[in-house]
């Protein structure tokens, strides 16, 4: 999401807006407008309150529930740590946020510290274009080296051209870790007889009992066209061999979309749309009208990132439950995930300490427990963590099994810097019947091959 999200991701993760897909262009990794990079020698300032007086703007997206209580929470701390220092926070939603801010840092009024997507149209585009500063200096200065392993490290890296995705200097530091697993209701699945599943043919066969019992079995909103990269990212990681889905995800030459396995999983989603598994309307419904009509009762599985477990549990209480995408027999667990959207300091800040302080302060291991404790995933320190019984624990088990014994996959838009506006749109196609799985899957293979062709 975003998390795209959210990158989600957070991302993780995340497709952008049409509009934002064209100003991308203008600032692909690689082109015409691409500045030189920020200096990665400068002096650094640990002593924030020799600063004076500070003010530091905040661009986030954390604006739900947990997620907006915990920044309200260590924006407080922060500031009656460091008194000299003001947090002007500006929280958006997540795709107000990616609509808006290539054309705040590319301004005359950018804000000190913002939460960028981790995926090539984003922050790759910004590092290309000068606008985000390497953290190299604070990060030996405060240890994040130490603090991030090197899974997530990867999350936050680029070559300072931009090109080179997950590898190179830190250009952001992320707070909460990220899954795409199932939500299911409980209740539901007791009232209609079937059994929680545990392999993903047992899901399978819970998705047609659901839909021959008259109920819903999935909801999905995809008026954005990001959550349905969720869900057949979901669907491909089952399917599809970990190190091919990596590939394409990091836009590697040598991969190809238009592999069996993949089609095979195009199919499986298109098929599940024929069969009724899907509400009515999902490519009129937007993500919030989705996630809150399965916590009214109106589905009994969802397919979203850990991001929404803050919400859900609000919402459901113990009706809500968390699982990784349960594998097929003989497999190991696979989902898609990795961090939130990383918080990283503008070219154009003129309090870069003060940010790298903040940024310190918000990913310390104090703040792990702040997020635990409004219902959050932390990234690092997870297992020091004791979340509540229920949801939390479901979130913190699903990671955790997944980071450890499984496959933690990357989001699919990050392969080119057109990806989540290509993708979302041959998924919208698919999802309505009116483009074929390997006609879909051709149209995401050109973006691929014209990118990873000129990404030399």
């Amino acid at each position: 999401m975003t998390s795209r999200s959210p990158r989600t991701r957070r991302v993780a993760v995340a497709a952008l807006a049409g509009a934002l897909g064209l100003l991308a262009a203008a600032c692909t990794p690689g082109a015409e407008n691409a500045a030189a990079p920020p200096p990665t020698d400068r002096a650094v300032q640990t002593d924030i309150a020799a600063l004076g007086p500070v003010t530091l703007t905040v661009w986030d997206q954390e604006v739900r529930g947990g997620q907006n209580e915990q920044m309200e929470r260590l924006n407080a701390a922060f500031q009656e740590r460091y008194p000299n220092v003001t947090i002007a926070r500006d929280s958006r939603s997540f795709d107000d946020l990616a609509t808006t801010l290539r054309l705040a840092l590319s301004g005359n009024d950018a804000p000190d510290v913002v939460q960028a997507n981790n995926g090539r149209a984003d922050m790759g585009a910004f590092v290309a274009a000068g606008e985000l500063l390497p953290l190299g200096p604070w990060s030996q200065a405060y240890g994040w080296d130490q603090r991030f392993p090197d899974s997530v490290r990867q999350y936050v890296s680029y070559t300072p051209d931009g090109k080179v995705f997950g590898e190179g200097e830190m250009y952001g530091l992320p707070q909460v870790g990220e899954v795409v697993g199932v939500y299911y209701n409980p209740a539901e699945l007791q009232r209609l007889g079937i059994a929680v599943p545990a392999t993903w043919e047992d899901f399978e066969a819970a998705l047609a009992a659901v839909k021959a019992a008259g109920a819903t079995p999935l909801q999905l909103g995809n008026v954005e066209g990001w959550p349905a990269l969720h869900v057949f990212g979901t669907v491909q990681d089952q399917l599809v061999p970990a190190d091919q889905i990596t590939d394409l995800a990091f836009g590697r030459k040598g991969a190809s979309w238009t592999t069996p396995q993949n089609t095979q999983a195009a199919q499986k989603v298109a098929d599940w749309a024929g069969a009724g598994y899907f509400n009515e309307g999902v490519n009129g419904l937007d993500d919030n009208q989705a996630w809150q009509a399965f916590s009214r009762g109106e589905s009994v599985f969802f397919i979203g990132g850990t991001w929404y477990a803050a919400d859900l549990e609000a919402a459901m209480g113990q009706n809500v439950r968390f699982m990784p995408p349960p594998p097929p027999a003989g497999r190991p667990i696979s989902a898609t995930g990795g961090t939130g959207l990383p918080f990283a300091i503008t070219s154009a800040s003129d309090a870069p300490d003060a940010a790298a302080a903040y940024l310190d302060f918000i990913t310390s291991p104090d703040a792990m427990a702040v997020l635990t404790e409004t219902g959050n995933l932390p990234v690092v320190d997870t297992a020091a963590q004791t979340p509540p019984a229920g949801l939390s624990q479901d979130v913190f088990a699903a990671f955790a099994t997944v980071a450890e014994d499984g496959q933690l996959l990357p989001y699919l838009d990050y392969a080119t810097p057109t990806m989540g506006d290509t993708m979302g749109a041959a998924l919208q196609d698919l999802l309505a019947g009116s483009q074929p799985p390997d006609a879909a899957l051709s149209t995401v293979e050109a973006d691929y091959a014209a990118f990873v062709e000129t990404n030399g």
